[in-house]
């Protein structure tokens, strides 16, 4: 059964000549809709009955509005509904960035740069019913031309900005490269406000929220933050630059608007990356007194969006590796490659303090029964299970780590051996309690051995304190688990601690000899 497509164009005009030539030549009917202006040729009743088509080919005109193209498509889903959209390009008609993003806002699947390329693209639209799944013609590589400067730029200008576009490499977070941007910004042209909103990928396209990130003068957001609140949050307390109209309006059209005000001249360009709008950069000059902002403005910090957007979705994706590379997949909670630098750090602050740091190093007893019996699933659940009955016996302060199996490790920094045994024994006693349920609503009832160490009393580093810890969870599973015991130094009776916190007589855990602190 032939394959067809519907063509919303001028069935006479040459591109409609040329795309008949080539799909006919592979197998592909073509006909027409007046939706675009032209006759109307309809496949034969029985062929629609039996047969959808392929896609809807809207040849695009030149000059294309977003009007246009969204009266088209509406359209379109009208007479069509279900059928993928697919734009091509005429010869001789380059299609800019903006418009190949206007396209996938729209709901365009793929896009042709020329007749040629249809039959393949037809092929791949085909075969992936996925929308998310463009085939490759249509995903967009950077476009060149947005790095390039206006030709009037000034040699000075010109330094400024690839001096921002350096500046943007180093910065770490996407608060950071925010604020690297409106300061920039602010150098290379003259506003009262210069201001970053991000987008949220979470929320629905039809309604977009902005968030406050960076603004310049930054003395703008010192009035958002209160005293007491200025080591607490990195984000203001309440949004005092809150977006504009005009704002919210670049991120919906994806391209520069300029609009005045009664009192203000609004400059707000999207921050695109890829597919995606990352946000928006807004700039504001106070009317009388000021002019509004040129093209030849508009243009300059235009070329300069792109890496800026570039920095934040780099930023964004170098913390969001970070993270995930510090945290344990299962569990959610901290893993071993985080402790060594958590201990690194908390080890410097409690020498220059004189501080203690208590760490536990709690296992499972009979773990591996629950595997047998009820399969590694079970297990598993029940170890994200163990994660969310450790976490709310703890602070905020303190660091809970998976760190292998059915171990955990809990770094309690400023926390006496005393108070250290009175955590641990609540954590056991919390397990010991916590009906596990495997996800599969068992009754499961396990408990734990805790060993515990102190730094500087036992250990001068952080491997020392670890393998400290681990020695004595492994004097509580000697001791019929379900226990917390202390490590002991040399200068100390040879004691250890029972659940009920009574020193009873017990074998003497030696400290490890002193290593050469690392930092």
């Amino acid at each position: 059964m032939k394959k067809h497509v519907i063509l919303l164009a001028e069935s006479r005009s040459e591109f409609a000549s040329e795309l008949l030539d080539t799909l006919n030549s592979a197998g592909i009917g073509v006909f027409s809709d007046p939706l675009a202006g032209g006759p109307a040729v309809y496949p034969p009743a029985g062929l629609l009955e039996l047969q959808q088509p392929v896609a809807l080919v809207f040849e695009l005109p030149k000059p294309t509005t977003s009007a246009k193209l969204r009266a088209i498509v509406e359209r379109a889903h009208e007479s069509w509904p279900g059928i993928p959209l697919v734009a091509c390009q005429s010869a001789g008609n380059l299609i800019e960035s903006k418009t190949k993003r206007q396209l996938t806002k729209l709901g365009f699947r793929a896009l042709a740069k020329s007749v040629a390329q249809l039959p393949a693209l037809l092929r791949e639209v085909e075969e992936s019913p996925d929308a998310d799944e463009l085939p490759e013609p249509f995903k967009s590589s950077p476009d060149t031309r947005a790095f390039a400067l206006p030709k009037s730029t000034r040699s000075q200008s010109m330094r400024d900005a690839f001096s921002l576009i350096a500046s943007l490499h180093f910065a770490v977070s996407e608060k950071e490269a925010a604020s690297i941007a409106v300061d920039g910004i602010a150098q290379l042209m003259c506003a009262d406000r210069w201001t970053i909103f991000v987008t949220d990928p979470n929320t629905n396209r039809d309604k977009i929220e902005l968030e406050l990130l960076a603004t310049q003068p930054a003395s703008v957001l010192e009035k958002a933050v209160q005293p007491n609140q200025q080591n607490i949050s990195d984000k203001p307390a309440s949004p005092v630059v809150p977006p504009t109209i005009v704002a919210q309006e670049a991120v919906y059209r994806v391209e520069p608007v300029r609009k005045a005000t009664r009192t203000t001249w609004v400059l707000a360009l999207p921050l695109v990356c890829g597919e995606r709008v990352h946000g928006v950069l807004e700039g504001i000059r106070r009317r009388p007194g000021s002019r509004s902002f040129s093209r030849s403005e508009v243009a300059f910090i235009s070329a300069m969006t792109t890496p800026i957007a570039a920095a934040l979705s780099n930023s964004v994706r170098v913390a969001e590796a970070e993270r995930l590379s510090q945290t344990d997949e299962l569990t959610r909670l901290r893993n071993a490659r985080y402790l060594r630098q958590f201990l690194v750090n908390e080890m410097k602050r409690a020498r220059r303090f004189g501080s203690k740091i208590s760490a536990l190093f709690l296992d499972l007893d009979d773990f591996k029964t629950i595997n047998d019996l009820h399969g590694h699933l079970v297990g598993s659940h029940v170890l994200m299970e163990v994660a969310s009955v450790i976490l709310p016996s703890v602070r905020d302060t303190d660091c809970v780590v998976r760190y292998g199996g059915d171990e955990f490790v809990v770094i309690l920094p400023e926390a006496s051996v005393h108070e250290a045994v009175r955590v641990a024994d609540r954590i056991r006693a919390k397990i010991e309690r916590h009906p596990f349920t495997g996800g599969r609503r068992l009754q499961i009832h396990l408990t734990s051995s805790i060993g515990l160490a102190v730094f500087p009393d036992d250990a001068m580093s952080p491997h020392q304190l670890i393998a400290c810890a681990d020695r004595a969870m492994y004097a509580a599973k000697a001791a019929n688990k379900n226990c917390v015991r202390v490590v002991t130094s040399l200068n100390l009776p040879a004691t250890e601690t029972r659940i009920d916190g009574d020193a009873v007589d017990g074998p003497q855990f030696q400290r490890i000899p002193d290593e050469k602190f690392i930092s």
